[in-house]
C-alpha cells in the first residue's frame, strides 16, 4: 500500500503557482489578468481567481478549534445543530397557539411571536404559551419597545408558575431602540435605558436573551455584506457599552445580546461574513474583561433576504432562499428562519410555510448539514474571504465608533446615508444586469401574468399604529431606510404593461449569419420580455422584404432586426425602409455602423451595455 502511494505521487508532481499563473496567462492570449479573472467586490477588495495553500500564512482564522475563543469556527464543538425557526403574527392568542402547536410537530423547534402590546396580561401569555413545553425548544418574542419589559415580567412569571429551570429556557426578546430609530424616523434612544431593567429581569435565565441588534433591516435594504457586518459590530457595542456605563456587568450585559442577520445570495461572501462576525464580535466582548471567556460567543440568528425576492417567477424565491440557508448553516449560525417565497405579494399560507420549513429540514435530515461542524474550515478561497471581510467590516466599525457609535452615527443619519447609497447602487446594478436576478432582468417567464398578485406594504408588528410613539421623543425627524427591493422597478415596468390593458408584441426578424441572428434573438426576447412584452422568435427569413411582411402580418408592435454587426450595414436600413413605421424598429447589437443607422434615421438599439430598465421605460411611453 506505501509503495502504490509514492507511486501514485510521483506521478503528479507538484505544481507552482507561477506554473498555474503562466498556464494562465497563456489561456488568456494577451487579455488584461486583472480585469478579466479578478474580482472587485462591493466590499472593497479583490478576489482572485484561485487560491493555493500559501495563500493561508499569515491568516489567523484558521487559529483554533470549533467552540474555542475567538469562536471563529463555531460556537459548537461536537455538532452544527440550529434551531429551526418560524415566526407568528400574533392577532388572536388561542390561534397562535393551535398554529405554534401545530408546527412544531412538523419540525420546527424554535418559534418567534409577534405580539400587540395592547394584548400583554398574564392570560395572553398563559392562552400563548399553552401546551408548549417552553424547556424543549427556543422562544423568541416582540412587541413594542416601551412594553418589552413589560413582556419580560409576564414571560419570567409565567416560566415560574409553571415550575421551569431557567437553565433550560431559551429564547429572546427582541428590544432594539435603535432599529426603530433607522425605521420610524424618530429619536427614542431614551428607551435604551430600559435595558437595564430588562436585563435585570432575566438575569436568572442564562439562555435567554433581550438586547437584540437587528441588522437583518440593513441587509433587507441592500446593504453590502461589510456594511451589515461593520455597522452590526457597532450596533452590539453601542448596547453594551450602554448597559455596562449604566452598571450592568460586562458578563451579564454580553450574554444578554442577541445578533439578527440577513443572508443575501452571495453564498461563499456570506460563509464568510458568519465567521468573521464571530471573531470580531468576540475581540470587541472581550475588551469588557467579562469573568468568563465563553461570554464572548456571538449569539446569532439568520433570515433569508427580502431584498431579492420577486413577484414574478416568485418559485425561483425558493433557489434563493435555499442557498441563503445552505450558507448560513454551513457557517454554525444558531438559528434561521427561511422567508417563504409568497411574502412578496401576500401573507404566507400554510403551502409556502410548509416549503419554507422544509427547506431547513431537508439540509439536517437528507443532508446532514447538522452534523458538521465548520465543513468550510481550511478552504484556501473561504478563508481568505474571512479574512478579507473582517478587515472591511472593522474599519467600519472603526469609522463609526470615531463618529461616536452606533446612536450618535443612526442619528446624524450617515449610517442611512450609506445604506441607501448601497441601495440605489444595486438597483443601478440590477437595471443594467451587473446584478442579476433571474426570472426578473434575466430570464423572465414570457407568458406570465401578475393577474391579482401585487406588491404587499410593510406594516409595524408591535399593533401601536401609526401614532404609538410618544410626544416626549425628539420631533426632528432624520433619515430613514429606503427598504425598496431589487426588483421592485422592473415590477412596477411589468405591472403597467399588464394593467394598461395592452400588451406590445415584439417580432424578430431574423436574417443572415446563423449564430449571431440566434443569439441576438435570444437577448433580445429576454431583454424585452422584462417589460412583459409578447415576443414571437423565428427561424430566419431570406431578405428583409419577406421579414417585414411576416412582422407587419404578425401585427407587431415592434420589429427587432437580428444579425451580425457586419451585415447591418447591408440589412438594417433597407428592413427599416420597408418596415414604413407600421411599428417600433429596433436592432439588435451595437455595430461599429451604428452612427451611420442613426443617421438614417433608426433610433433603437439594444445590446449589453444598455441600461434595461431605463431603455424599458422609454419603451413603454412610446408603445402604451
Amino acid at each position: 500500500m506505501a509503495d502504490s502511494k509514492e507511486k501514485l505521487f510521483s506521478d503528479f508532481p507538484p505544481v507552482s503557482t507561477q506554473e498555474w499563473m503562466d498556464k494562465i496567462m497563456v489561456d488568456l492570449k494577451g487579455a488584461d489578468y486583472e480585469k478579466k479573472l479578478v474580482w472587485r467586490t462591493n466590499e472593497g477588495f479583490k478576489v482572485k481567481p484561485f487560491y493555493r495553500q500559501e495563500d493561508l500564512e499569515g491568516l489567523n482564522t484558521t487559529e483554533g478549534l470549533p467552540g474555542e475563543f475567538p469562536y471563529i469556527r463555531g460556537n459548537k464543538k461536537n455538532d452544527n445543530t440550529w434551531y429551526i425557526r418560524q415566526d407568528i403574527r400574533v392577532d388572536d392568542a388561542k390561534e397562535a397557539n393551535a398554529k405554534a402547536l401545530d408546527i412544531l410537530n412538523k419540525g420546527v423547534d424554535s418559534l418567534g411571536f409577534s405580539v400587540k402590546k395592547t394584548d400583554l396580561s398574564e392570560e395572553f401569555v398563559r392562552t400563548l404559551l399553552d401546551g408548549i413545553c417552553c424547556d424543549c425548544i427556543e422562544l423568541n418574542f416582540s412587541t413594542c419597545q416601551r412594553h418589552t419589559l413589560m413582556l419580560a415580567k409576564l414571560l419570567t412569571g409565567y416560566f415560574k408558575e409553571k415550575g421551569y429551570d431557567p437553565e433550560r429556557i431559551h429564547g429572546s426578546l427582541n428590544f432594539d431602540p435603535i432599529s426603530k430609530m433607522l425605521q420610524k424616523r424618530k429619536d427614542v434612544s431614551g428607551v435604551i435605558a430600559f435595558g437595564k431593567d430588562l436585563i435585570d429581569t432575566l438575569k436568572d435565565y442564562p439562555h435567554f436573551r433581550c438586547m437584540a441588534v437587528n441588522s437583518l433591516m440593513l441587509n433587507n435594504s441592500g446593504a453590502y455584506i461589510y456594511q451589515e457586518l461593520g455597522y452590526a459590530l457597532a450596533w452590539g457595542n453601542e448596547y453594551l457599552r450602554q448597559m455596562t456605563e449604566a452598571g450592568v456587568p460586562a458578563e451579564l450585559a454580553a450574554r444578554k445580546i442577541k445578533f439578527n442577520f440577513g443572508i443575501s445570495s452571495n453564498y461563499f461572501m456570506e460563509i464568510a461574513k458568519f465567521r468573521a462576525a464571530r471573531m470580531l464580535w468576540a475581540d470587541i466582548a472581550a475588551q469588557y474583561q467579562p469573568e468568563h471567556q465563553d461570554a464572548c460567543m456571538m449569539n446569532t440568528h439568520a433570515e433569508t433576504s427580502s431584498f431579492n425576492l420577486t413577484l414574478f417567477d416568485s418559485y425561483v424565491n425558493l433557489l434563493r432562499t435555499q442557498t441563503e440557508t445552505m450558507s448560513a448553516a454551513i457557517a454554525g449560525v444558531d438559528s434561521i428562519t427561511v422567508t417563504p417565497f409568497d411574502k412578496v405579494y401576500e401573507t404566507p399560507n400554510d403551502f409556502s410555510e410548509r416549503l419554507a420549513r422544509n427547506q431547513q429540514l431537508l439540509l439536517k435530515e437528507e443532508s446532514h448539514f447538522n452534523r458538521i461542524v465548520d465543513a468550510a474550515a481550511g478552504s484556501y478561497y473561504i478563508e481568505n474571504l474571512t479574512a478579507s471581510i473582517a478587515k472591511e467590516a472593522w474599519k467600519l466599525f472603526l469609522q463609526v465608533e470615531d463618529e461616536g457609535g452606533m446612536l450618535e452615527a443612526v442619528k446624524a443619519g450617515t449610517v442611512q446615508e450609506a445604506v441607501n447609497a448601497s441601495n440605489k447602487a444595486r438597483h443601478e446594478a440590477v437595471s443594467r444586469r451587473k446584478e442579476i436576478l433571474l426570472g426578473t432582468n434575466q430570464y423572465p417567464n414570457f407568458n406570465e401574468l401578475a393577474g391579482e398578485k401585487a406588491p404587499l406594504a410593510q406594516t409595524c408588528g408591535c399593533g401601536g399604529g401609526k401614532d404609538h410613539q410618544h410626544t416626549h421623543e425628539c420631533e426632528k425627524p432624520f433619515p430613514t431606510l429606503h427598504t425598496d427591493r431589487a426588483a421592485s422597478e422592473f415590477e412596477s415596468l411589468r405591472l403597467e404593461t399588464e394593467h394598461s390593458g395592452k400588451r406590445p408584441k415584439a417580432f424578430m426578424l431574423t436574417i443572415g449569419n446563423l449564430a449571431m441572428r440566434q443569439a441576438r434573438a435570444q437577448f433580445s426576447c429576454n431583454f424585452l420580455a422584462c417589460a412583459g412584452y409578447e415576443v414571437i422568435d423565428n427561424l430566419g427569413f431570406p431578405s428583409v422584404e419577406e421579414g417585414v411582411e411576416a412582422a407587419i402580418k404578425a401585427k407587431a408592435d415592434i420589429v427587432v432586426l437580428c444579425s451580425s454587426d457586419d451585415e447591418y450595414a447591408e440589412y438594417a436600413v433597407p428592413a427599416f425602409k420597408a418596415l414604413g413605421g407600421h411599428a417600433m424598429f429596433i436592432v439588435a447589437g451595437a455595430p461599429a455602423c451604428m452612427e451611420e443607422l442613426k443617421a438614417a434615421g433608426i433610433e433603437h438599439f439594444i445590446h449589453v451595455r444598455c441600461n434595461v430598465l431605463e431603455t424599458l421605460r422609454e419603451f413603454n411611453k412610446q408603445l402604451l
